[in-house]
């Protein structure tokens, strides 16, 4: 029998389970063996009702009774209630803030729960606990009392999951599978082999056990995207890029008629991305820079070095005419406008043609007629004019990559906030013309070290870590209800100072009363409702959501950004690249719902000019949250993206979903010794055999993972 064959050829399936398989992603032997516990559990640390003490934060196993939703007495907090039993006895359950838990949890119903045990009036009771179903109460293995726990699905259980790899050991398949890390690096890391580490993994004995199988498995799966990585990064290297005169003076020339001064992280960004230019082969970088520290400028200086150079012609001669040409792609219509206004602003006084396509229209700069402005154009004609060239520099959407976008001669594709485009949507973008052109990643998105180590593996990394001068550092502050007047009264002062405000809610609409499952937070029609009538009558306010169309999104801003609006109460569609630099204020509600991410770019909004700015992360109720407690520690987003990593894995910022890597790869991440030692040895075996003709095995399993990799 062969690990690549179906789980059925071992054991015999019922309907549900096989439903249950498919749900897990398990279809083979190989996938049976690589779906490893979530946890162990020790059975020391599951207690029967009776035997808990107060203070001791403990797990229990038994049902519920009398479940019900409410509100507490004195301060009407919603919250759910009910009573735990086992065999033992029986304690109060309360949750607060959380009251649609009493109907995901049916009374009778096998649960595992986990929660601190607390006293009152001589009565225990838990606050809060984590509750989950359960199949069933853990089991114990032989002679062994470290319990592994699967991810679990309808029909397929821990016990399942032990009974199955039980199965899959005593028929001997584990001394067939080939062990795709060699004995020098096991050696030289100090790893497990594989058949070691799949026992270790599912069967420990101790703790240490899993510990050790679970880093080789963390070591091998970066490994193995770091072989595609390098890859990727050879195979760019054999493509011939456009010849670019790359003039660090001209483009200084340029960057001088800047309305700022250039950070030294700026000018180091631009030689690297000049030094770049020079290579005979296309550039691939990652330009990730906190909210506000100039990407679009470093955009800006390295396209004009790019739209001032001559193409090439026949024969490999320098023509004396026509512009190499410049795409910058972007994830919504408000930013594509945004740095369409911003390049016309850098490219004034130059005889450089811009262009702007989105779905609801087509500019281009500057006007024939009206000197020094845009222009609407049809879109017929602006495909013309980039098709023959002359259009040097075209800014857009997603309507970039559609096939009648054709360029003559592109040789600089820039794509911003990268990660909330696909693959194929970036790779459609670069192969655009004939010659492979430069590619300029940007983001603001905070990534850990690690992680861009790992997925971005096949792109140089420049960091941005540096504020434009002048900026001031923003007071962030968590603010329960009882301070919600207070807030607004500072909204209030810096109001009447002449500046605006940002209110951001979790939903566009009021929650259906009738459905408790309903996410209850307040929501933008709600609130800008309120807040007009009862807390800011005398200033104009408006709403932003994802429902506007794109014209509706567009006036409101413009409104915004020209001062009539004094208030913009929207959801978190203002995350990526809004610029407004008179808004300095930034009001969260339900903050304790958006992601730590979300609520790093939502800040970064108000961190636009070189007035004081302010974050308030409005929450339910007070409480020790981490994660809040980190974005207002965190002085930038770098900073942010590894205290988070220290906080939660890879898990808020990043995670498999969002990745294609598995829970185990991601905990090799808070390893960067791990994942520098995966990159060495990928960058020696490719060094030494490009195409992996000593290593097939490697090369079937690295180019699998390549397949799973996702950089949405």
């Amino acid at each position: 029998m062969r690990v690549d064959e179906p789980v059925e050829k071992l054991l015999r399936l019922t309907h549900i389970q096989r439903a249950g398989l498919k749900k897990l992603g398990i279809a083979t032997i190989r996938d049976l063996l690589y779906h490893f516990p979530a946890r162990y559990e020790s059975s020391a640390d599951i207690k029967r009702i009776a035997d808990t003490q107060p203070n001791e934060t403990a797990i229990l196993y038994g049902a519920f009774s009398k479940l019900e939703m409410k509100r507490s007495w004195k301060t009407k907090v919603p919250m759910a209630e009910g009573t735990f039993e086992d065999e033992s006895g029986s304690v109060r359950i309360v949750w607060f803030h959380q009251p649609y838990l009493a109907k995901m949890i049916r009374t009778g119903e096998l649960v595992r729960l986990q929660g601190k045990v607390t006293e009152r009036n001589g009565k225990k009771y838990i606050a809060n606990p984590v509750a989950e179903k359960a199949a069933g109460i853990p089991f114990m293995t032989s002679g062994n009392s470290f319990l592994p726990v699967y991810p679990e699905t309808v029909g397929i259980t821990s016990l399942w999951f032990y009974h199955a790899i039980k199965r899959v050991m005593e028929s001997g398949i584990l001394e067939t599978i080939p062990d795709p890390l060699s004995p020098e690096i096991l050696k030289t890391y100090s790893l497990p082999s594989l058949k070691s580490a799949l026992v270790f993994i599912h069967v420990p004995k101790r703790e240490k056990d899993a510990a050790v199988a679970r880093k080789r498995f963390a070591f091998e799966e970066v490994f193995l995207i770091q072989i595609s990585r390098v890859r990727e990064r050879e195979k760019n290297r054999e493509k011939q890029a456009h010849e670019i005169d790359a003039d660090e003076n001209r483009v200084a020339e340029f960057m001088r008629a800047f309305p700022f001064t250039p950070t030294s992280g700026q000018k180091k960004a631009i030689g690297e991305i000049l030094a770049d230019f020079l290579e005979p082969y296309p550039m691939s970088r990652l330009l990730e820079g906190d909210v506000g520290s100039g990407k679009t400028a470093v955009a800006a200086a390295s396209a004009y070095a790019v739209v001032t150079s001559r193409p090439t012609g026949k024969g490999g001669v320098k023509q004396t005419f026509g512009n190499l040409q410049v795409a910058y792609m972007c994830p919504t219509e408000i930013l594509a406008k945004q740095h369409f206004e911003t390049f016309t602003s850098f490219f004034r006084k130059y005889p450089i043609q811009i262009g702007m396509i989105t779905s609801s229209g087509c500019y281009k700069f500057p006007s024939k007629i009206k000197k020094g402005e845009a222009t609407e154009i049809s879109r017929s004609q602006l495909l013309k004019w980039v098709a023959n060239g002359e259009i040097p520099i075209l800014i857009g959407t997603h309507s970039l990559i559609q096939k009648t976008v054709n360029f003559k001669h592109l040789a600089y594709v820039i794509v911003d906030e990268q990660h909330r485009f696909g693959t194929f949507q970036r790779q459609a973008i670069a192969t655009k013309g004939g010659t492979a052109p430069h590619l300029l990643s940007m983001t603001a998105t905070p990534i850990p070290r690690t992680l861009a180590l790992t997925v971005y593996g096949d792109l140089d990394l420049t960091v941005l870590d540096e504020m434009p001068a002048g900026r001031k550092a923003i007071k962030t502050e968590i603010s329960t209800p009882a301070r919600r007047a207070g807030v607004y009264e500072k909204i209030r002062e810096l109001l009447k100072e002449g500046r605006q405000a940002y209110v951001i809610c979790p939903r566009i609409d009021e929650p259906d009363p009738t459905k408790a499952l309903a996410l209850q937070a307040r929501s933008v029609s709600a609130e800008a409702k309120r807040l007009q009538k009862d807390v800011f009558p005398e200033y104009t306010i408006e709403k932003l959501h994802s429902k506007m169309t794109p014209t509706e999104k567009e006036e409101t801003m413009e409104r915004f950004a020209s001062g009539t609006t004094h208030i913009l109460v929207a959801t978190s569609v203002v995350e990526v690249g809004v610029n407004v630099p008179n808004a300095t204020v930034i009001m969260i509600e339900g903050a304790e719902r958006f992601g730590l991410a979300q609520l790093h770019q939502l800040r970064g909004r108000v961190m636009r000019s070189t007035y004081q700015p302010y974050c308030f992360l409005m929450v339910e109720h007070a409480g020790d949250n981490p994660r809040l407690k980190a974005i207002v520690a965190a002085k930038n987003g770098f900073e942010l993206a590894e205290k988070d990593l220290e906080i939660r894995g890879a898990g808020e910022l990043y995670g498999r979903r969002q990745w294609g890597i598995s829970d185990v790869g991601m905990e090799a991440l808070k390893n960067l010794k791990l994942v520098e030692a995966a990159r060495t040895e990928a960058t020696f075996l490719v060094t030494n055999d490009p195409l992996l003709r000593k290593s097939p095995l490697l090369k079937k399993l690295s180019e699998e993972k390549a397949t799973e990799l996702h950089f949405e």
